[in-house]
């Protein structure tokens, strides 16, 4: 095995238009910041690079739906992203953006390096049009029928019902989701990156290079390019993203595909500007990507053809990719909201970052689509940490305070059964670190367990209890060595539960050591002071459980009204008014530049509005249906001749235009194009 002086882990970079969810961290973030850990710890030097991928059509269509710009929409999630993983105890290095301007710069310059070198090919294609809004469509902007499962509403790229793969020529009455008319075809032309002439260099790198990695990664790439790989467009009509740096490239940006990956990179020179390149370019470095399935392709076949093509930068020498995890015998979908929320877990779920972390690399879908539940969640809490772990390091640490004054006591001397308890400690550590190093990760947790089991058996088969009345040296011997194992704990278990791990050393008032210190037991010196014991891990009681179930069951009824397709009832239209009482109403576009709750009220919101004419305010009931920072930032339509009045002590100068929909909830009118405040609606 070749020795590496550096290491380089990459983390997927998640798409900022939504939360994180437990899929996201069963696939990713949690097999990538145990290894990350793991290396740490053995002293390695690694660098740890992830980042928010902030382009692409999801982000468009997401920003025209809310009314608000691109830029306004990653700038939420990826605050949000951030937030979930610092709080979650994933240690990255650097978690930068793909909208920063370092990004930019550095994916421009490697374009414009590939374009120099003639390493693209640039074809005219016919593609979508939409003459309403002037812009050709890409895939997620046209809607039509599924030729699969006559699905209404699906995507140029997929049908989320069905969960084809389509192109955009297989839609059925195809139409443009930004004006709902009928596209044409026009012609514009692209660069593409002919991934043809790399497939003899991929099938020797892949296929005979590389047959250790994961079947399911393998497997994969071979499935590619036994089909025979063909050139891939690297740029996008589109007016979001990195600007194509080439001349007569108005209104083309490089392709998400293209362009997120480069975010490793820049993400890199963000971190250390002057050693960036001894991490991308040296030979003695080892890269690794972390993954999911849905992005195989993308790191094994077409970054590394970029690479390639670039010359001067190394290839991953692995690249785990996890399959997916399902939820409650579905698959999890941020469009219906079926998902486990990292943020709103950790809100509900305070101090049990370790149990989810536990749960889901437990369960982890390394091999095949697993299934997370709360059951299963909330059996494995009480059953293996509570009941194994947690019982363990509380009876050992209260049985030394309650017999030695809460003191290490003497290891006068061992007997066979202490000795073989001690000789399996090195060998579980041997079993961990060769699960971490080939990237089985469950198995690198039960070995880790099995730690726990083994001084669990220990003390239980031992009984110290009943030896305390007649040899009182046999149970100092007794509680050292559970007590090394519970040292032992800390470090085989800091890759994986971090926040139980320091917790532990807290209790055994012990600085926990490296990687090399573990499967020593003499950790803990004789008379070393310990504190007291606290609960490692809390019980999750039934009704916790039944909580989110009834969540989630209730995202399921929501979902099912959704679809179904009766017809709202609307409510009866108002009695006639005449052309000149509706002419004295003077309703504009504005937009909310401020926006707070109002104190000791429940529905109300303080606007501070542009009409255009004048900076205003405005109080409105609709804080049950918006947050205040969700609405800063969008344009709404106003009547702003309404009679001032006060409400709540405050004076409310005009009225917000809302949609009342048949359930009640209130929606804000709002112009589908951005216009000028101020803009009269007639």
């Amino acid at each position: 095995m070749k020795n590496y002086k550096r290491h380089l882990v990459t983390a997927a970079l998640p798409y900022a238009n939504g939360p994180i969810h437990i899929g996201h961290l069963a696939g990713v973030y949690v097999p990538a910041d145990i290894y990350v850990r793991y290396l740490r710890s053995k002293g390695e030097d690694v660098k740890f690079v992830c980042g928010s991928d902030e382009h692409g059509v999801p982000i468009t269509i997401k920003a025209r739906q809310l009314g608000i710009s691109p830029q306004d929409v990653v700038n939420k999630y990826h605050a949000i992203i951030k937030n979930a993983f610092e709080r979650f105890g994933i240690t990255f290095d650097i978690y930068s953006r793909t909208s920063s301007a370092i990004h930019h710069k550095t994916a421009s310059g490697f374009f414009k390096k590939l374009y120099d070198d003639d390493k693209f090919i640039e074809r005219t294609s016919e593609q979508y049009y939409d003459e309403e809004s002037k812009q050709f469509l890409a895939d997620r902007y046209i809607v039509g029928t599924c030729p699969h499962c006559g699905n209404e509403n699906a995507y140029g790229d997929q049908c989320e019902k069905c969960g084809s793969t389509l192109s955009t020529n297989e839609l059925i009455n195809p139409r443009s989701a930004l004006s709902g008319s009928k596209p044409v075809m026009r012609e514009t032309s692209h660069w593409y990156l002919p991934l043809d002439t790399y497939q003899a260099f991929l099938e020797k790198w892949i296929l005979e290079d590389h047959k250790e990695w994961k079947v399911n990664v393998y497997g994969q790439c071979k499935s590619w390019l036994d089909q025979g790989l063909q050139p891939r467009a690297v740029s996008r009509d589109l007016d979001w993203g990195v600007p194509v740096p080439v001349k007569d490239a108005e209104g083309k940006v490089l392709y998400v595909w293209f362009d997120a990956p480069i975010g490793y990179i820049s993400n890199t020179i963000e971190l250390i500007p002057d050693k960036w390149e001894s991490y991308w370019k040296n030979e003695d470095t080892k890269m690794a990507h972390f993954i999911g399935k849905d992005n195989i392709v993308f790191h094994c076949i077409v970054f590394p053809a970029m690479l390639k093509a670039h010359g001067d930068y190394i290839l991953p020498e692995n690249v785990p990719a996890n399959e997916f995890l399902n939820l409650e015998g579905d698959k999890i979908s941020t469009s219906r909201n079926w998902a486990v929320w990292l943020h709103e877990y950790l809100d509900e779920f305070p101090n049990q970052e370790d149990v989810l972390r536990y749960v889901l690399c437990a369960n982890a879908p390394e091999t095949k689509d697993n299934d997370f539940t709360w059951k299963d969640f909330q059996t494995r809490n009480n059953s293996e940490l509570v009941a194994v772990f947690g019982n363990f390091v509380n009876r050992a640490i209260v049985l030394a305070h309650k017999y030695f004054e809460g003191k290490v006591p003497v290891l006068a001397k061992l007997d066979n059964y202490d000795e073989e308890t001690i000789a399996e400690i090195p060998l579980i550590k041997q079993r961990i670190a060769d699960n971490i190093e080939t990237y089985h990760f469950r198995e690198a947790l039960k070995e880790a367990m099995n730690m726990a089991r083994l001084g669990n058996k220990y003390l239980a088969d031992t009984e110290p209890w009943k030896l305390a009345k007649t040899d009182m040296k046999r149970v100092g011997a007794i509680l050292n060595v559970s007590l090394q194992i519970c040292a032992n704990l800390c470090i085989a278990f800091e890759p994986f539960l971090p926040f139980s791990s320091v917790k532990l050393a807290g209790m055994l008032n012990f600085e926990p050591g490296k990687w090399r210190d573990l499967g020593r037991v003499d950790l803990l010196p004789a008379g070393h002071q310990l504190n007291h014991a606290e609960l490692l891990f809390a019980k999750i009681e039934d009704d916790v459980i039944e909580k989110q179930l009834q969540k989630l069951q209730a995202t399921k009824e929501g979902n099912t009204a959704t679809n179904q397709e009766t017809k709202p009832k609307c409510e009866p239209q108002k009695a006639p008014i005449t052309f000149d009482e509706f002419g004295k109403m003077d309703i504009r576009t504005v937009t909310v530049l401020e926006a707070e709750r109002v104190p000791k009220t429940d529905k109300l919101l303080k606007l501070t509005i542009d009409t255009g004419l004048d900076t205003r305010t405005i109080v409105s009931g609709i804080a049950e249906y918006y947050k205040p920072e969700d609405i800063i930032g969008r344009q709404v339509c106003v009547l702003i001749n309404l009679e001032p009045r006060k409400i709540k002590a405050i004076e409310s100068q005009g009225m917000i235009l809302m949609a009342k929909q048949p359930d009640g909830k209130m929606c804000m009118v709002q112009p589908s194009d951005k216009i000028i405040n101020g803009a009269q609606i007639n």
